[in-house]
């Protein structure tokens, strides 16, 4: 994948996973934050330097320097960082969201504040139509998502979009951390059953006592 400029939306693990990733493999990236004086933002910057040109920057800012724009924010966050960052810095973009609706309110483990009818997918194309949205990576864990190849056995990678070209940059963004089984699952309505996906990877999870797994689509 030629390298381009990204905006990463999000400074928590999956953002700065996501970001560093990118910087890695020669990208000029812009991690973005509500407050450039982010903590974690900061470490990460102290981390991964300058010289490739990374940089911390406001959200709006972030989505502006973006050729193509990664939703790395909390699920219940994303539509407001999604505005933040504006709907003009937005238009026309590849915005690749990653994130998932948990609702923490009644603790461990979370349920979904999207579900059935809807989901986080959907609501962010609704919100900022002129974007090109593409649900993908909200499967797995950040180690993961950035990095395939640390599970022993390859695994599948989808993707949801009502766009065929946005959702041909995405996939070339996933064959470049090392995706090579990747599933289009058509319009954005798939996010629906991705997101409900996560109920059953929480179990999952507390079955194996690991975050480091993924499932693969095998077929006759």
């Amino acid at each position: 994948m030629v390298a381009m400029n990204i905006g990463v939306l999000g400074t928590g693990v999956v953002g700065r996973t996501l970001a560093t990733r990118l910087v890695e493999l020669g990208h000029v990236v812009a991690l973005g934050t509500r407050d450039v004086a982010n903590e974690s933002a900061q470490a990460w910057l102290g981390l991964v330097g300058t010289a490739r040109g990374a940089r911390v920057a406001t959200f709006a800012d972030a989505a502006a320097h973006g050729a193509l724009v990664i939703n790395a924010t909390s699920g219940g966050a994303s539509i407001g960082a999604l505005t933040a960052a504006g709907e003009r810095n937005l238009a026309g973009k590849v915005l690749v969201d990653v994130a998932n609706p948990l609702d923490f309110s009644h603790g461990m483990p979370p349920s979904l504040s999207i579900v059935n009818t809807d989901s986080l997918g959907e609501q962010i194309q609704r919100t900022f139509p002129t974007a090109r949205v593409v649900k993908t990576l909200n499967l797995v864990n950040a180690d993961v998502m950035a990095h395939p190849a640390k599970l022993p056995e390859e695994t599948t990678m989808f993707v949801a979009g009502d766009d065929v070209e946005a959702k041909a940059t995405a996939a070339d963004l996933l064959r470049a951390f090392g995706w090579r089984s990747i599933l289009d699952l058509g319009g954005i309505q798939a996010a629906r059953g991705l997101e409900m996906y996560l109920p059953l990877w929480l179990q999952m999870m507390a079955a194996q006592n690991t975050v480091t797994f993924n499932i693969r689509v095998v077929r006759a």
